[in-house]
């Protein structure tokens, strides 16, 4: 008898339905509802795994999509009709991949491109390049009193053959100052660097040792009050004479009085200048021979050898090897332009300047070292005139407050200096005259600012020596190719060029550059 199927009420069905029940869909394809769980747990874990390699965090990360495709043809299956207890829909991984449509698309890969060639290192900045300084091998300068520039140079000067004769010959540096108030400072600085004291302004009445002549931090200044400076103060002739090099001063009317000695005259140390003026038979002023006022070349030998009457420059002149690299070459009162007579009946003025200069110039252009050996002769003045109808105290070139001085007081009626000439603190324009192989005759400089410490500086750079005292002033021009302006043929030889070195700011305390010398002319 066949089985008879019981109905939902408990009761049995009747065999057509039983019949009915057992065609349906057997009951070993029907999971069990946990095994349906679990199946549905695991295709949501396999969806998840999906999105996490399909997002947008795993195609930053560099992973590769993976896409799942599915058939357009294919079609879910369709479940059989089943009893109550049918199992909760499944989500196939079709479903997952078409829920994110543009995670299916593939990443674009990243043309490979070229690294940027690395920077090439710049080259140096090159300046021009710059002649060498000349070979000069002496150098003959000549100081004469107080005058200006225009009185000295100008077209209505008393002195012809300075103004017009010597000024053809040569090259006339128009803006060249004095440093200081005072002859002798003012030829101090031309030796030293130094700058003045309130004695060395007013031409050192008493001959007394600056006191306490502490040497300052600033360009290396002895500041004190007094005239003679201690044996530990450099000079140019010191660096001279230690470089092997000779060094002299010619003083007309040194050893022409009775009981004046014949070389190195001064006073005795602590007492009062007895040649502060000229004497009659003696036009010998201290105050113009500033060698003595050093320490370092009084207290020796050296003094006595070197500074020496005007007399013994023709004997130098003409033996072989005695002219000296460095000639300081001075008038008496009788010849130095001064307004004062030396004597009664003598002439006064720039006019009596004039039988010294055609006596001593030609005589150095006659000789040896100045024609074979390279010479060059400087011809300036000591200041302006300071007088109470003529005073000028101008000044250029960063001229400086003096540590032993009081602060220099501007006229009222001076405009303020706007360009490199101040109204005050100097010593006036005075002007200076270059007569050289080295330099173009007849010609004119007013382009450049020079002072009594830049001609310092230049002779220091052609005898290839250091700066000293105020010459170390950055904002100093020295003597270059502008100044020694001649042609190469001119100078019967070129000189070799050396590159030029940009100079330190005005102010700094960085060393000056030195520009090479050119071979000695054959």
């Amino acid at each position: 008898m066949p089985p008879v199927a019981a109905d939902e009420a408990g009761g049995h069905l009747g065999p057509d339905a039983a019949a009915l029940d057992d065609s349906a869909v057997p009951s070993r394809y029907m999971p069990e509802p946990r095994t349906a769980a679990v199946a549905v747990m695991c295709l949501l874990a396999f969806g998840v795994l999906l999105g996490g390699l399909t997002g947008p965090a795993a195609q930053s990360a560099g992973i590769a999509p993976i896409v799942l495709y599915a058939s357009a043809e294919q079609k879910a299956p369709v479940s059989s009709p089943v009893a109550e207890t049918s199992a909760p829909p499944v989500q196939t991984p079709t479903a997952v991949a078409s829920a994110a449509p543009e995670a299916a698309l593939p990443a674009a890969t990243p043309e490979p491109t070229e690294a940027a060639p690395a920077p090439k290192p710049k080259a140096p900045l090159e300046l021009p390049e710059e002649p060498a300084l000349p070979p000069i091998q002496h150098v003959f300068l000549i100081v004469l009193g107080d005058n200006g520039f225009e009185s000295a140079f100008g077209e209505a000067s008393p002195a012809p053959y300075l103004a017009k004769t010597l000024r053809a010959k040569g090259e006339l540096l128009s803006n060249y100052y004095a440093v200081t108030q005072g002859d002798l400072a003012n030829e101090i600085a031309l030796l030293s660097g130094q700058g003045p004291t309130l004695e060395t302004a007013t031409n050192c009445p008493n001959y007394t040792d600056i006191s306490p002549g502490t040497v300052a931090s600033v360009y290396e200044q002895v500041t004190g009050t007094g005239c003679v400076y201690p044996a530990a103060t450099q000079t140019l002739p010191g660096q001279l004479a230690a470089g092997g090099k000779k060094w002299k001063a010619y003083l007309e009317g040194v050893g022409s009085a009775t009981a004046q000695p014949t070389a190195c005259p001064h006073p005795t140390l602590g007492g009062a200048d007895p040649n502060q003026v000229p004497l009659p038979g003696n036009p010998y002023e201290t105050w113009r021979n500033p060698f003595v006022y050093f320490h370092s070349l009084i207290d020796g030998a050296e003094c006595g050898e070197n500074d020496v009457g005007l007399e013994q420059l023709a004997t130098d002149l003409h033996a072989k090897g005695g002219t000296p690299a460095f000639s300081y070459i001075v008038p008496n009162a009788c010849h130095d332009g001064s307004e004062a007579a030396c004597e009664p009946g003598q002439p006064v003025g720039l006019a009596a300047t004039e039988p010294f200069l055609q006596t001593v110039v030609p005589e150095i252009e006659a000789s040896t070292a100045y024609k074979k050996e390279g010479g060059l002769i400087a011809i300036t003045f000591a200041q302006a005139p300071h007088t109470e109808t003529s005073t000028d105290s101008s000044a250029c070139c960063g001229t400086p407050e003096y540590p032993n001085l009081p602060p220099a007081v501007a006229p009222t009626s001076t405009p303020p200096a706007t360009g490199p000439v101040k109204p005050s603190g100097g010593g006036g324009r005075v002007g200076m005259l270059l007569i050289s192989p080295y330099v173009e005759p007849g010609s004119a400089n007013e382009t450049g600012y020079y002072n009594h410490f830049s001609l310092l500086l230049s002779i220091e750079e052609l005898f290839g020596l250091p700066p000293l005292g105020y010459a170390a002033e950055p904002a100093l021009t020295a003597f270059d190719s502008t100044v020694f302006n001649a042609s190469s043929a001119e100078q019967g030889e070129k000189s070799t060029p050396t590159s030029k070195v940009a100079g330190p700011a005005f102010g700094s305390s960085a060393p000056r550059p030195s520009l090479a010398r050119a071979a000695t002319p054959r």
